[in-house]
């Protein structure tokens, strides 16, 4: 087989890709067109109500508004209408206020890719903050310790709402340096592009300062620096190697703010697409959730086609020729800081969790609401008197039993998906801006609000940053030298799974996960909150965040508790991964199979495993 050919076949062919794209969106719109009869609530109902909010409305108004917006044809003959009027401009009008739909999304598109390109610059200038240490010791040859954690877990994991909620009260009301409230001109965009950016700047910053190291240690570098090249230099190719492989997280991460960036959009009352979907979802306005819907997919589309054709400007013609080179993280120690950091952050978990499981989280005392901080109550109490402290004490198996079995879920599913690339390829950029709350909606419709639901919905639609992931990895695997080589000396495809792809694959999709996990418990919170998910009077960290956080400027401790803990239990997680990498050898000979013996490739298989099969963490 030879270099050109190993990498033609590899790549999932275009039109595959388009169908895979064509299918997706048309089953997404499909689901949103049905969303107002898988409900179980009468649309004429729903639709009464968001007009005039009417809580008893007449039979002739409703017989009158079933016939004016022809709900007694069905989803399907809706659906046919809406996109025969797409080609000639018209999207239809609202079904509550009777307005042509089209300005209304177009509008709201506008402000939020506006945000989204105000979020990206933020992200771009958190990750280079991340990885500055590495880059700029790696470049030099001066890269002896890893990067502590520490840092990247407390970004990563703040709640974007609670963020954006201190930034308009300090920076907006207080301090009065930016508008809170409203969306006037570029001024109003610096306060949600902060909130928004930095914790997705620090999970992006977090995979590529995982995934420098491996470029630093590749034989080209060593060459370089020995021969004098510029430091800056060195830096800049790495920095090209490298950027391959985090590009793809763009799309899931930032991209996806278009529809995502529901609650940051309401507490800076900006008009964004996310509430203009998440009110049109909650009237069960069909029109405008299906024009908005639309311009979630292409939008997803588009940038997914744009991240590709970048990420192989990046990478040049050895993509296309076979002739990568392999990823090799060296394995770097951990300062004894970051072993400290660790150890405190676990002790002091497990000490609030004993505490709070010694008291009753459901006793409510009107008297003692909002009380600060004190010998009774450690932590304060809420807005009903209620022990914060044994709210989080009794919330912390269930926040982080399900936030970890969604995760693992999501995680398996992207990794499926993002293997079989022809299967994938177009419905990862489809599924990808799609909002958690919309997930939300349509499980909903179905299960009925519940916390198994609102898991449903968001694994529904987080398996996406881990397909994107992996198939850019394994797209960079499959060109590589020692790839082509194992096929040309009969490695089968088993072979090349176990040896080749999983380990180098596998390392960057767990960090990745470990990453996203407090993202995943206030995702399963804002889904509660909205009562489509987790219930109250449960205790759950997100759900406390979500509950308390209109008190955040009034009792700041109602909050400050679960968002320590979301912190601690981040920080462990990266604290684990960290230490399991360290453990790992640093290079492993793989034991050729007994039909490798039997064609003869005994000898060229060591040696090229020898040099590759260490798993390794390019991402």
């Amino acid at each position: 087989m030879s270099v050109m050919s190993a990498g033609t076949e590899a790549r999932p062919s275009r039109w595959r890709a388009g169908l895979g794209r064509l299918t997706a969106g048309a089953a997404l719109l499909t689901a949103v067109a049905l969303l107002p009869w898988l409900s179980g609530n009468d649309p004429a109902l729903t639709v009464l109500r968001a007009r005039s909010a009417d809580q008893d409305p007449t039979p002739a108004q409703l017989v009158s508004v079933r016939e004016q917006l022809g709900l007694d044809e069905g989803p399907f003959t809706h659906l046919v209408h809406w996109l025969g009027g797409l080609p000639r401009g018209d999207a239809g009008t609202s079904w509550v206020s009777g307005e042509a739909v089209l300005p209304q999304v177009t509008s709201a598109f506008a402000v939020s890719v506006t945000l989204m390109f105000g979020a990206l610059v933020v992200t771009i200038a958190v990750s280079a903050l991340v990885s500055a240490r590495t880059l700029y010791l790696g470049s030099r040859r001066r890269l002896h310790r890893g990067s502590g954690a520490i840092g990247v877990a407390v970004l990563a994991a703040l709640p974007k709402f609670l963020l954006a909620s201190l930034l308009a009260t300090v920076c907006g009301v207080w301090l009065g340096w930016f508008p809170s409230s409203g969306w006037e001109g570029p001024s109003s965009m610096v306060l949600p592009a902060l909130a928004l950016g930095v914790p997705s700047g620090a999970m992006i910053g977090g995979l590529l300062d995982q995934s420098l190291p491996a470029a630093f240690n590749e034989p080209w570098a060593r060459t370089w620096h020995a021969y004098g090249f510029p430091p800056n230099h060195v830096a800049r190719h790495a920095l090209r190697r490298t950027l391959a492989g985090v590009l793809p997280q763009l799309l899931p991460t930032v991209v996806a703010l278009v529809g995502g960036a529901v609650a940051v959009e309401k507490i800076f009352n900006i008009p964004g697409l996310g509430r203009l979907a998440l009110d049109a979802a909650i009237a069960q306005d069909l029109p405008p959730l299906q024009t908005a819907t639309l311009a979630l997919i292409l939008l997803g589309v588009v940038a997914g086609l744009l991240i590709h054709a970048l990420r192989r400007a990046l990478l040049g013609p050895a993509l296309r020729d076979g002739a990568l080179p392999a990823l090799h993280a060296p394995r770097l120690p951990r300062g004894r800081s970051t072993r400290w950091v660790a150890g405190v952050c676990a002790v002091a978990l497990l000490i609030l969790v004993v505490a709070g499981l010694l008291r009753d989280p459901l006793h409510v005392d009107t008297a003692a609401r909002l009380l600060p901080p004190s010998a009774a109550h450690p932590l304060g109490t809420d807005s009903l008197g209620r022990d914060l402290l044994a709210r989080l004490g009794h919330g912390a198996l269930r926040t982080v039993g399900v936030a970890l079995v969604v995760t693992a879920l999501c995680a398996l599913t992207g990794l499926l998906l993002g293997m079989a690339a022809q299967v994938g390829a177009g419905l990862t950029e489809v599924v990808s801006t799609m909002p958690a709350v919309l997930a939300g909606m349509l499980t909903t419709a179905v299960t009925g609000p519940s916390a198994p639901g609102a898991a449903l919905a968001v694994c529904l639609v987080g398996w996406t940053p881990y397909a994107a992931q992996t198939a850019a990895l394994l797209e960079q695997e499959r060109a590589s030298g020692h790839m082509l080589a194992s096929i040309s000396f009969g490695a089968g495809p088993r072979y090349l799974l176990r040896h080749h792809l999983l380990p180098a694959v596998l390392p960057g999709v767990l960090r990745n996960a470990l990453l996203r996990l407090p993202t995943t418990v206030l995702v399963l919170a804002s889904l509660g909150f909205l009562g489509l998910g987790e219930q109250p009077p449960t205790a759950e960290w997100g759900r406390l965040l979500s509950e308390n956080q209109q008190y955040a400027e009034l009792a700041p401790w109602t909050v400050l508790g679960p968002a320590c803990a979301l912190v601690l239990f981040s920080v462990l997680a990266l604290s684990g991964t960290d230490a399991a990498a360290m453990r790992r050898p640093t290079s492993v000979r793989v034991r050729t199979s007994r039909r490798s013996r039997r064609r003869g490739v005994q000898g060229e298989e060591d040696k090229v495993s020898a040099g590759r099969t260490e798993p390794r963490s390019v991402v």
